[in-house]
């Protein structure tokens, strides 16, 4: 497959993912959020500083030291590349990259509690632990990005991490899976916080991975 053909399709990817981000309510009042998608081993695609209303031509090619290759961001998006090159570095697997303010999420970021795996859909999505926090540090910073290294590092099969007093980050091998799975921790979040009300939300039994991996695979056959 071309250059430009690769590009191109990531690009759709992405807008569709924004699209769905929209559609399924996750997104704050602001509607901040930011994407990539891998495009090889040097080069990422990311939005330019907006997703509302996104459109292929407005991503940006970004080498993996921050350089911008095509198109322009905004500074506000120049911060957050190195936040979206640690996860490539680190997950070769993975093919997209989304940041949120999701409310709910972001509840448990502000709060610094990991959120637990206790909704089906985090199990089907690609969840199947809890969430853990990433210490906080400046957007951008050397600090922020060390932070999200060492969580990744010491927790080799999460795909999603709470930046704390932040948002959302989350990641997948490529951005519908990516985006699938910020709904679902979304809808977690919120399921948490509602239990709380009823006496608090109760675990998984212990095989439950297991039985979701199976029904899974039997539908796949």
């Amino acid at each position: 497959m071309s250059d430009t053909r690769v590009r191109d399709e990531r690009a759709d990817q992405l807008v569709e993912a924004a699209e769905a981000l929209f559609t399924a309510g996750v997104m704050s009042h602001s509607g901040h959020a930011n994407l990539s998608a891998r495009l090889d081993g040097e080069r990422i695609l990311l939005t330019p500083g907006h997703v509302r209303g996104l459109r292929p031509g407005q991503l940006a090619t970004v080498a993996f030291d921050g350089q911008v290759l095509e198109g322009t961001l905004r500074s506000v998006s120049a911060e957050i590349t190195a936040m979206h090159t640690a996860v490539y570095r680190a997950r070769p697997g993975v093919g997209a990259v989304i940041h949120t303010h999701s409310p709910s999420a972001t509840a448990f970021a502000v709060a610094h509690r990991p959120l637990p795996c206790r909704t089906e859909p985090m199990l089907r999505f690609g969840q199947a632990e809890e969430v853990p926090v990433v210490p906080w540090g400046p957007r951008g910073s050397d600090v922020s990005v060390r932070g999200i290294v060492e969580v990744l590092e010491r927790r080799p099969t999460t795909s999603a991490v709470l930046l704390a007093n932040h948002g959302l980050l989350v990641f997948g091998p490529d951005a519908a899976a990516a985006a699938h799975l910020v709904v679902a921790i979304e809808e977690s979040a919120e399921a948490e916080i509602a239990a709380a009300a009823i006496g608090g939300a109760v675990d998984f039994p212990p095989d439950a991975r297991e039985a979701v991996r199976v029904a899974l695979a039997r539908v796949a056959s």
